[in-house]
Formats: structure tokens, C-alpha cells, sequence
């Protein structure tokens, strides 16, 4: 029984060196997975690949960071994606032992053109006239009922605007608002479409 013991506790320590002297050996990336606008991208996939074989991959956090540690010494091409966007690729990532090489914000995640939400909208007067240059705001509506800024734009001389979107299921509130006039709509999306909605604002005549 002794000597089992001895067996075990031996095997840990050899274990525990092993780890140390393996970690020790290795470095890393870290950085944010983000879009054109700044914002983070969660659950994006960052892969580290060399020789055209995957090596190690992590998932980013709520707010597009992730650490990918673990990796011998040398370069690797870190490829980012996420359902919706298209993918990224940064190629010849130096690694170096001990270190964990910071990328930054330069993993940029565009909406994949083929899939994506489109909402487009018309702002008018109660006449029936076209409002151009009014100023629209698009908000996410949360289960909670929470609301969360996604954008903003000016309608054209047309009285147009359009936003567009990943892929998802959610649920928006569109507000316009034009020479001391505002009113909103919610659309709710369930997938890839284009998406319209109409927005009357309640101005008068003279404006």
C-alpha cells in the first residue's frame, strides 16, 4: 500500500513539472474579435492553424476577447469566424515561448452579404409626404424588455433608410425623428429577408 502511494504521489509531482516545464516552453495570442463599427463579436471561433492543420481553438467571450495559450513556438495563420459574418484570417502570427503576443483589435468580422437581416424603412408625414433627413435610431429588444442602441443613420431626400444585420432571431424597435416630431415602430425578424416598415411622423403642414 506504501508503495502505491509512493507510485501516486510521484506520478503528480511528475506530472505537475511536466506541466510547469511544458507551459514554460509555449506562448500564446490574445486579442478581440470585433465588427467594422467597434463592437465585440461573442462566441466568434479563433483557430490557430499551422501546416494547414488546426491546432488549438477558443471561443471569444461576451465581449469578442479571447486567449489562445498552449501553443509552441513559431508562426501560425489565427483564423477568426462566426456564424453570419464571413471569416478572417491573420496570416504568419509569430509566437514566441513565454509570451502571449497581444493582436489587438485587428480581427475585424464583416456580415456575410448572404446572410443577413435587412430592415428598410420609409419616414413620412401624415399627407403622405416623404420626410427626408430624419434622424433614426434602431434599438434591440431584450426577453427582458431591455433596450440596447444597434445603430443609427439619416433618412435620404427620399425619406429612405436601411440597416442591416447577422443572421438571428430578435426582435427591433426603429424610431425616426424629424423637426420636433418622433413616433417608432417594432418589426420582429426570424432569419436571413429583407424586412419594411413604414414610420408617420405627426408634423404639420408648415413643416
Amino acid at each position: 500500500m506504501k508503495a502505491y502511494s509512493k507510485f501516486i504521489l510521484f506520478a503528480s509531482i511528475f506530472f505537475v513539472v511536466s506541466f510547469s516545464v511544458h507551459a514554460q516552453e509555449t506562448g500564446g495570442v490574445k486579442g478581440k474579435i470585433r465588427t467594422a463599427q467597434g463592437d465585440g463579436i461573442a462566441a466568434a471561433t479563433v483557430t490557430a492553424r499551422q501546416n494547414g492543420e488546426d491546432v488549438k481553438s477558443v471561443v471569444s467571450d461576451a465581449k469578442g476577447n479571447f486567449v489562445l495559450d498552449g501553443l509552441k513556438a513559431g508562426n501560425y495563420n489565427v483564423v477568426f469566424n462566426k456564424n453570419g459574418y464571413g471569416s478572417g484570417v491573420l496570416y504568419n502570427v509569430e509566437v514566441k515561448k513565454k509570451k502571449t503576443r497581444d493582436l489587438g483589435e485587428r480581427l475585424v468580422l464583416t456580415v456575410d452579404q448572404g446572410m443577413q437581416v435587412i430592415i428598410k424603412g420609409s419616414v413620412f408625414a401624415p399627407d403622405g409626404r416623404s420626410v427626408g433627413g430624419a434622424e433614426i435610431k434602431i434599438e434591440k429588444i431584450s426577453s427582458d424588455g431591455s433596450l440596447k442602441k444597434v445603430g443609427s443613420s439619416v433618412a435620404s431626400y427620399s425619406g429612405e433608410f436601411t440597416f442591416r444585420f447577422s443572421e438571428e432571431v430578435a426582435k427591433y424597435r426603429v424610431t425616426a425623428s424629424a423637426k420636433g416630431s418622433t413616433a417608432s415602430k417594432e418589426i420582429e425578424v426570424d432569419g436571413a429577408a429583407i424586412y419594411r416598415l413604414a414610420i408617420t411622423l405627426k408634423m404639420s403642414k408648415e413643416n
